[in-house]
C-alpha cells in the first residue's frame, strides 16, 4: 500500500493489440473500499480489469497492488480474488465442490473448512450439495462469488457480479460488499447496472474508448461537468403561472412544459434557483409538489461524458 493509502496503482498504462489500442494511457490510484468501474462495451474495462490483476501484461506502463509490480507475483495473485465477467462453472460438480476446488488451488489448510464459511457468506448453504447444473443463473453468480473469497483475499476484483441476481439477491451482494469493504478491503466492481453502482460505490472510474473519462465519487464528477446546466423538473398546483414566474429568474436558462403538466427548467446557478424558488411559487400562487433532479443519476452522468 502506497503511502497515501492506494492499493491498486495504475501508472500511464497503455495496452494495445497490434493497431488496436484498448487501453491508453491510463493512470488512477484505488484505494480500500468499493470502487465501481463503468464504460461502454468496448471501452477496455475488462482489459484494464486483467493488467491490474496480472491477467495480461501492459504494453506500456506499470501497475502495483500492496505495492507490489502484479505481473507474474505468484504469492501476490493469493491477496487478489477475481470473478470474471464469463460464468465459467463445471455443472457436474455440486457448489461445495466447485469452492473447495478454488480453496484447494489456493494451497488452503482446510479446505472444507474455508469452503463453508465462503458459501455461509453468500448464503448458499442450503444448495450447497446440489449440482450446479441444477442453479439458476443467479445462484451460479453466487457461488462463483464464495469461490472467489475462499482464500480470504484482502482485494477482489469483481467484473460484472451483478448479472442475473434478482433483486434481492442484489441487496444481498450490497450487504455483503459492505461488509467486506467496512474490515479494509479493496473492491472493484465493473458493471453495466449504473444504478447499482451509484448506491453501492464510494468511488466511481469512467472509461470510454479506452481511456480514463474521470473518476472520483459521483458528485465530484458532477461537479467536473460545470458546461452542462442542471436539470430540473418541478410540479405543482400552478404550473403554468409558476413557469411564467421562473422565466424572470436570472438563475433559470431556460423553461418547458412537458406534457405531464410539469415544469422543465435549465439552470447553470443551482444555489441561487434553490432560494428563489419558493419565494416565485408563492408569489405565482403555486403551491410546490415535487422538485427533482433529472440528471443527479450516475446514468445521466455517464451519458454526458460518452456523448460530449
Amino acid at each position: 500500500m502506497t503511502e497515501n493509502g492506494a492499493t491498486i496503482v495504475v501508472d500511464n498504462v497503455s495496452k494495445w493489440f497490434g493497431n488496436v489500442v484498448a487501453v491508453n494511457e491510463i493512470s488512477l490510484e484505488i484505494s480500500p473500499g468499493i470502487t465501481g468501474l463503468l464504460g461502454p462495451n468496448g471501452a477496455g474495462k475488462t482489459t484494464l480489469l486483467h493488467m491490474m490483476t496480472g491477467l495480461s501484461a501492459t504494453s506500456r506502463g506499470n501497475v502495483t497492488v500492496l505495492g507490489r509490480p502484479v505481473r507474474g507475483d505468484t504469492n501476490l495473485y493469493r491477496q487478489i480474488g477475481v470473478m470474471t465477467e464469463h460464468q465459467a462453472v463445471y455443472d457436474f460438480y455440486t457448489g461445495r465442490e466447485f469452492v473447495e476446488l478454488s480453496a484447494r488451488m489456493h494451497k488452503l489448510d482446510d479446505v472444507s473448512q474455508a469452503a463453508e464459511k465462503a458459501i455461509e457468506s453468500v448464503r448458499m448453504t442450503d444448495a450447497m450439495d446440489r449440482r450446479l447444473s441444477t442453479y439458476s443463473r443467479g445462484m451460479r453468480q453466487r457461488m462463483r462469488l464464495a469461490a472467489t473469497l475462499v482464500h480470504d483475499p484482502p482485494v477482489l476484483v469483481l467484473d460484472e457480479p451483478l448479472n442475473g441476481t434478482d433483486p434481492r439477491q442484489r441487496l444481498e451482494f450490497h450487504d455483503l460488499a459492505r461488509r467486506l469493504a467496512a474490515e479494509g478491503r479493496t473492491i472493484i466492481v465493473s458493471s453495466h447496472i449504473l444504478e447499482e453502482v451509484e448506491t453501492l460505490a464510494d468511488n466511481i472510474v469512467l472509461m470510454v474508448s479506452g481511456k480514463l473519462a474521470a473518476s472520483g465519487d459521483f458528485r465530484s464528477i458532477r461537479a467536473l461537468l460545470d458546461d452542462r446546466p442542471y436539470r430540473i423538473r418541478v410540479t405543482s398546483t400552478s404550473p403554468r403561472a409558476l413557469a411564467g414566474g421562473l422565466m424572470n429568474s436570472e438563475a433559470v436558462s431556460s423553461v418547458a412544459m412537458e406534457d405531464n403538466d410539469s415544469v422543465l427548467l435549465l439552470t447553470d446557478d443551482l444555489p441561487t434557483l434553490q432560494t428563489q424558488l419558493p419565494v416565485i411559487a408563492r408569489d405565482a400562487g403555486a403551491v410546490l409538489q415535487t422538485v427533482e433532479p433529472e440528471d443527479e443519476s450516475l446514468e445521466s452522468v455517464f451519458t454526458y461524458i460518452v456523448e460530449r
